[in-house]
């Protein structure tokens, strides 16, 4: 199938341009579907479900107890984990100790 682009008006190149749009979401719908239920039915060979083997073996939303608490703003925790908050890192350049904040 050959196109003349440049005989083609501008509305004609935009309803154009349209449709192959929609062909290609149409097309990679299809594909991602077909990909789905290979990966289902290569799991199932193996006596899985997809859900099996994505699953992470991670517990999810468990945060670690706070072990240091601003004294100007006791709502303010961190558990030690992770980045420093910007009270404890001024506190500690300004010459506290860790152990100052400590819970």
């Amino acid at each position: 199938m050959s196109l003349d682009l440049n005989s083609m008006s501008k509305d004609e190149l935009l309803a154009l341009k349209g449709e192959v749009e929609k062909a290609l979401i149409s097309l990679d719908t299809r594909r991602k579907a077909e990909a789905l239920k290979a990966a289902q039915d290569a799991a199932r060979e193996f006596g899985f479900s997809l859900a099996d083997l994505t699953e992470s073996g991670k517990p999810s939303g468990r945060k670690a107890a706070p072990k240091y608490a601003n004294p100007s703003d006791p709502t303010q925790t961190w558990s030690g984990r992770g980045r420093q908050p910007v009270w404890f890192r001024e506190a500690i350049a300004a010459g506290a100790k860790p152990e100052d904040f400590a819970i």
